[in-house]
């Protein structure tokens, strides 16, 4: 089955985010989000361990490693950034005055469940922040494959991972889709052109629903 690669999901997510919104990009794949950040449209990155205005990474050889995100990688500050104390950076997200968190996912339920994290013993991804992320920020969306390596589902009717938040997602950017979570259903507004609605619905953990015409899901050529 055809699908959307990495940078095409984060080139499509990045599409959405609204002119001088404030955005926290979840550790690897969501900040990838940042690339694709519309041309004349500003938007303000947030990093939970302590950054308000975060630029783009470094050329290598330039890294500063006292300038870096909350996944230890070297970043950049764009004119006018902010640095502070890491419970000042909770305390924005506590307070509600992040616009939009781009999370990754091992599962989504359909009533907007987020489980992405767990227990294990192959380099566990520890919670972190997320949960503080996904109570305070105003809205939720994730990036992610449809399906897990081994074909399983990942948005789902109940997660099996321990949640990370409970009602939080709003919207769903994936390989084969984009959707939409509405009173506790997943409501279908993009699919890759030429797949059929069946075809997504058999790769679906829960009951797909249509409100409307569905669009299809395009990105540039090369993505």
């Amino acid at each position: 089955m055809e699908k959307l690669s990495s940078a095409g999901i984060a080139w499509r997510a990045a599409q959405d985010i609204a002119d001088g919104a404030y955005v926290n990009l979840g550790i690897g794949f969501p900040e990838m989000v940042a690339q694709f950040q519309p041309a004349g449209r500003h938007v303000t990155y947030h990093s939970e361990n302590g950054i308000l205005g975060m630029g783009p990474a470094p050329e290598a050889g330039a890294e500063d490693w006292d300038v870096i995100n909350a996944g230890k990688k070297a970043v950049t500050l764009n004119p006018g950034a902010s640095i502070f104390h890491h419970a000042d950076s909770f305390a924005m997200v506590r307070g509600g005055h992040i616009d939009l968190a781009v999370l990754g996912a091992y599962e989504v339920a359909e009533n907007g469940d987020l489980a992405n994290w767990r227990i294990g013993n192959k380099g566990t991804p520890a919670v972190g922040g997320a949960m503080d992320m996904v109570t305070g920020a105003k809205r939720v969306a994730v990036v992610t494959e449809h399906v897990t390596k081994t074909g399983a589902p990942k948005l789902v009717e109940r997660c099996a991972n321990p949640l990370t938040g409970v009602g939080c997602v709003s919207r769903i950017y994936t390989s084969l889709s984009v959707v939409d979570v509405v009173e506790g259903r997943f409501v279908l507004r993009e699919k890759l052109p030429g797949l059929t609605f069946e075809a997504l619905q058999a790769v679906t953990g829960a009951q797909l629903h249509q409100a409307g015409p569905v669009g299809d899901l395009m990105v540039p050529e090369g993505l």
